[in-house]
């Protein structure tokens, strides 16, 4: 993690307490035109997903629903979630319906649930999706106050485990129509909803050069660096890594600047480039450090195993039939 991060997580008790620290550090804009503001937002989950892909699939989804609420809340509820913010509140957004249970908003209550809750037990506030009679409507939640019931023993996959990623349900929760944010469909709105994938990109581009940092050590602490072999393996690393991140800068360059359907089909590709990249440089790894990369001592392991999990974003196909449409119409070229 880059030198202004670490010192605000180093000595953090508690993915909470991380969160806050990051939070001080790092005053989440709003996604907007402003590039350079994108950038440096996209950076720092970048530095945070290089040191921890856990933390910062956590912290993603705390940017996430202040820039929601930052662009469809009211100037009261925008106040009111800065300042929650400040004091250490900890921000998800809760979008996928739990099956069978999809979450509903009938008079002013809560039933159903949501599954991939990520930092069900962690948050404080939650950012949630239901079904109202005038569409799909944004819930802000106190979850101290309007505490869900948490399914723990679902959430048992080889990585990730640290993100906490729950079932979560109500059963005809009170909530205040206060806490409704924006309009009806404003979840799903684009280019806001597509667009944003871009930070959790970043966030894996991270964990890809997170990957090459953690077998540089390896190498050199081992004293194999010097191996013509284990240095070509490196270097095919590196390369995997700096093309990441490279994937992620074009994308956010091409944000302000280009028309709707141009733009997301470059954070289109860059999902896909960086998700190819990832899965070549975790094969690469595994070569490099063999055996003792499997041992859950290792740094290595976690780090292969919370990407592996982290890149089964949903809809894959969907992102490669968009890059390929805006390559047939000529809406994405290559060039230098």
């Amino acid at each position: 993690m880059n030198g202004v991060l670490a010192p605000a997580v180093a000595e953090c008790h508690s993915m909470r307490a991380a969160i806050t620290a990051l939070q001080s550090k790092i005053a989440p804009p709003v996604f907007s035109p402003d590039g350079n503001a994108d950038l440096a937002l996209l950076r720092a989950l970048y530095a945070v997903g290089r040191a921890d892909l856990p933390l910062g699939r956590l912290f993603e989804g705390h940017v996430d629903a202040q820039q929601i609420i930052g662009r469809y809340g009211s100037p009261a509820l925008r106040c009111e979630v800065a300042e929650l913010a400040r004091l250490g509140a900890a921000f998800g957004v809760w979008n996928a319906d739990l099956a069978g249970e999809p979450l509903r908003l009938e008079k002013a209550r809560l039933t159903g649930g949501k599954a991939f809750a990520s930092g069900a037990g962690i948050l404080s506030h939650a950012l949630v999706t239901a079904d109202a009679e005038d569409g799909r409507r944004l819930v802000l939640l106190d979850l101290a106050a309007t505490a869900p019931e948490i399914d723990r023993s679902w959430w048992r996959v080889v990585g990730m485990q640290r993100s906490e990623t729950h079932l979560v349900r109500w059963a005809d929760a009170a909530i205040d129509p206060a806490a409704l944010v924006g309009a009806p469909g404003d979840y799903a709105r684009e280019p806001w909803f597509s667009g944003g994938a871009l930070r959790f990109v970043a966030v894996q581009a991270g964990g890809v050069a997170g990957l090459f940092d953690r077998v540089r050590d390896h190498l050199v602490e081992a004293g194999r660096a010097e191996d013509p072999h284990q240095a070509g393996r490196l270097a095919d690393l590196f390369v995997c890594a700096d093309l990441a991140a490279a994937a992620v800068r074009t994308a956010a360059a091409a944000w302000p600047a280009g028309c709707d359907p141009v733009r997301l089909a470059q954070v289109a590709a860059a999902r896909l480039q960086v998700a190819q990249l990832a899965e070549t440089a975790i094969s690469i790894a595994q070569q490099a450090v063999g055996l003792q990369g499997m041992f859950r001592a290792h740094p290595l392991s976690a780090a292969m195993t919370d990407l592996t999990v982290y890149l089964r974003q949903p809809a894959p196909d969907a992102q490669r039939m968009r890059v390929g449409r805006a390559a047939a119409e000529r809406r994405l070229e290559p060039a230098l």
